[in-house]
């Protein structure tokens, strides 16, 4: 067994973590997770095992209940806090409130990751605070980048998620890999806990976060290659044949997204800077601030549809999130046979990197 801040802080057995991947639903993938000793997480996801519901704050609900009913095992949740996002605050406070209303939730879901937005934004709700007071809650935030992990640790979060360039989904535009990041991460932050994401999928990765400074890792195309999460066999079965030059980054919805290659990455163009994609969310907003809620509940239902064709099993007319550990990853397995295996490769790597102290 590898024993870490991260297994010490959530009371888990392994320092593996599935990654947030929302818009999908991954309640299955979360429970599998959490079974196979892990930390298992719940995505930021309109969809529930209701199907899609009206808005954020019913699926997760509904998802938090799905999860806590189908493992003792400790997991999370995962909100975007982007400003083009919707009902955030609600969300974090309705998300909150049920979890601090539920005695089970309360013991098993400890784990509250935000992303793609501010790493102010949970901490500063009211409903947030009351729940991290009377539980053993822990706010992660993404860090992409290290001046996002400067702001993380300076809005008091419990942790970080290291995220490479490497990883599948939203990225910053600074572009550092996670080798690198990792580093500049623990130089100037050496005791935050933090899970290295991006890149991560076997038992190798696992070593080099933990001898680089990390207390564990996420994974995201490793998982989804498995025979536990709920997305569409299609969309598994590109992963063992896959190349890690076989990604694309281009623009998305919240920033920069790195993808699978198919036609509609292939079409799209890259917005080059930050700067330049918040000029592209002010026109949104603006355009938004018009509009009637059901106008807007109509807009994001087209977006969904049109941005996530692989929900119905189509690889070429939407967004395939995939990262370049694909590059690694030759089979699709049971999340329980993932994890034993990273942590035993990880166990055999760390022996044996430790001959090489004289």
């Amino acid at each position: 067994m590898l024993k870490t801040k991260i297994t010490e802080m959530f009371g888990i057995k392994h320092p593996i973590a599935s990654a947030a991947m929302g818009p999908f639903r991954t309640n299955d993938l979360c429970i599998a997770t959490s079974e196979a000793g892990g930390l298992g997480m719940i995505s930021h996801t309109p969809a529930s095992p209701s199907g899609f519901e009206s808005n954020y704050v019913e699926a997760m609900i509904k998802n938090l209940d799905y999860v806590v009913e189908h493992t003792d095992g400790i997991f999370g949740f995962n909100i975007r806090t982007s400003r083009v996002e919707p009902g955030i605050d609600k969300l974090i406070s309705e998300t909150s409130r049920h979890i601090l209303e539920n005695d089970k939730l309360k013991e098993q879901c400890l784990y509250a990751l935000t992303s793609a937005g501010s790493a102010t934004r949970m901490p500063k709700n009211k409903d947030f605070q009351k729940l991290r007071k009377n539980s053993q809650i822990k706010h992660f935030h993404v860090a992409p980048a290290l001046w996002l992990a400067d702001k993380c640790v300076a809005a008091g979060c419990d942790g970080l998620v290291v995220n490479g360039f490497e990883a599948g989904g939203h990225q910053a535009y600074e572009r550092v890999g996670g080798v690198t990041l990792l580093q500049q991460v623990q130089q100037k932050h050496p005791d935050i806990p933090k899970i290295a994401a991006g890149g991560y999928a076997n038992g190798a990765g696992l070593a080099l976060a933990l001898a680089a400074g990390a207390d564990g890792i996420s994974m995201g195309s490793r998982f989804i290659a498995s025979n536990d999460s709920e997305f569409h066999q299609n969309y598994k079965d590109i992963i063992p044949e896959a190349k890690a030059s076989d990604t694309i980054v281009r623009t998305g919805n919240l920033s920069i997204i790195r993808m699978w290659k198919n036609e509609y990455s292939t079409a799209k163009d890259s917005i080059k800077s930050r700067e330049e994609k918040i000029a592209q969310e002010q026109a949104i907003l603006q355009k938004r601030a018009k509009m009637t809620e059901e106008q807007l509940k109509e807009e994001y239902r087209k977006d969904f549809v049109k941005n996530y064709a692989i929900y119905e099993g189509d690889l070429q007319s939407g967004i395939v999130p995939l990262g370049q550990s694909i590059g690694v990853i030759s089979s699709i397995e049971s999340v329980s046979n993932i994890i034993e295996k990273c942590v035993k490769d990880a166990e055999i790597a760390l022996k044996r990197a430790s001959n090489y102290i004289i």
